[in-house]
């Protein structure tokens, strides 16, 4: 009787040691709260509640209580220019540049060297500009480009719409490379032309860099002037 009596009297039937070993790899205890530990980082509690009653004496119900792990949120992705719209437009403008001035450099200096032959002769500066000024021309194409070069009523451009359009660096980039393609392109036709007749292209060469329309018209002045003494010459 005495036995039953501190049988139904304790406190707590179960008592977990701190040190005490389980077949689990950690096991760590705080007062009704045990919680084990593997190496693998996986982790659960298990909650130990105590019912006791007079025809059972006191039980322990040990209540698993697994902790889910919430997978980390996906970082949104970032898409970054290399430059931003003003740095990629000066870029542009100043690689157009450098690009032509060879050819320039070399029809001015060297008008009879083989070289300059076979780079005017060339395709490729035309290519790659070309190609250079479609991508400025994509970045500077908005919704607002068609009307603003068709302004007026009757279809036609307008100075103010155009001055307005030309008002973004990348539309004035894309302008800028469109003139140097016209102006090498004139320019090669004034070198070869002067190889085939034999006339002084130079000058003309060297205005159709920054004034095209002055240089083709100074070759057409030149070459009918060297044709005109020509025949003065034999004529005498």
């Amino acid at each position: 009787m005495a036995f039953s009596s501190v049988f139904f009297h304790s406190p707590l039937l179960l008592k977990i040691e701190k040190r005490q070993k389980f077949p689990f790899p950690a096991v760590r205890s705080n007062g009704a709260e045990t919680e084990l530990c593997n190496q693998s980082s996986q982790r659960s509690r298990v909650k130990l509640t105590r019912d006791w009653s007079f025809m059972r004496g006191s039980r322990v119900a040990m209540k698993p209580k697994i902790l889910r792990l919430a997978p980390f949120p996906k970082a949104p992705r970032v898409y970054a220019s290399w430059l931003s719209g003003s740095e990629l437009a000066s870029t542009a403008f100043t690689l157009g540049t450098a690009a032509v001035l060879p050819f320039y450099t070399l029809m001015v200096l060297a008008p009879n060297s083989e070289l300059t032959k076979k780079s005017m002769e060339s395709s490729v500066p035309y290519i790659g500009l070309g190609v250079l000024y479609a991508y400025l021309l994509h970045l500077s194409w908005t919704s607002e480009t068609v009307g603003l070069i068709f302004a007026s009523k009757y279809l036609l451009p307008e100075l103010t719409s155009i001055g307005k359009m030309f008002s973004s660096e990348m539309t004035l980039a894309s302008a800028w490379i469109h003139l140097l393609v016209i102006d090498l392109y004139a320019a090669r036709h004034v070198f070869l032309d002067g190889l085939e007749n034999e006339i002084e292209t130079r000058h003309s060469v060297s205005l159709c860099l920054f004034f095209c329309p002055i240089g083709v018209l100074t070759h057409v002045i030149t070459k009918a002037t060297t044709k005109s003494s020509r025949e003065n010459k034999h004529g005498l």
